[in-house]
């Protein structure tokens, strides 16, 4: 065969790809053997699953502490526009325990009025932190009341990627 025709023959089977590949997009769902995500709520059908999600916070930042905050409001509200269930967990570990230690935390009367208005959205502390900055700074280290003591922030965090929950760090 000519170069000419080697040129033409995958020209033609190029073609012939593209073709299918455009069918394939365009088919509608049953006819791909899949169905689409968004089917069952333009269908009506409310979805009843339970979103889970858990957002680490392990530096002592202001501004990534008011992020995550801000992440977890805003992914509640959108869920419950929707009709739809949420469970939110902000971990911290490391400096970023500094978010719900009592004498030290920046945001800690934004988050009373969080776990007031939304228990979808709850806190948990770092215990092995918690002991480590004990032992450097001489003192108990109180948490505020809306925070939950866990053994270990990073093994917390591991639990629920491992129970499906999605993971964000902001």
């Amino acid at each position: 065969m000519t170069r000419f025709g080697h040129v033409m023959r995958l020209a033609a089977v190029c073609a012939l790809s593209v073709c299918a590949g455009a069918l394939f997009l365009v088919a509608p769902p049953a006819a791909q053997g899949k169905e689409l995500a968004s089917a069952p709520i333009a269908q009506g059908v409310v979805d009843k699953k339970v979103h889970r999600l858990v957002l680490q916070v392990n530096t002592n930042d202001p501004a990534m502490m008011t992020l995550a905050l801000n992440n977890a409001t805003n992914v509640e509200q959108y869920y419950q526009n929707l009709g739809e269930k949420v469970e939110i967990e902000i971990v911290t570990f490391g400096p970023g325990l500094h978010m719900l230690r009592d004498d030290t935390s920046p945001v800690k009367d934004r988050i009373k009025a969080i776990v007031e208005k939304t228990p979808s959205i709850s806190f948990k502390a770092c215990g092995n932190t918690q002991d480590n900055m004990h032992k450097a700074e001489h003192k108990e280290i109180p948490l505020i009341s809306q925070a939950t003591l866990v053994k270990s922030g990073v093994v917390r965090v591991m639990e629920l990627q491992e129970q499906g929950w999605t993971y964000v760090r902001p």
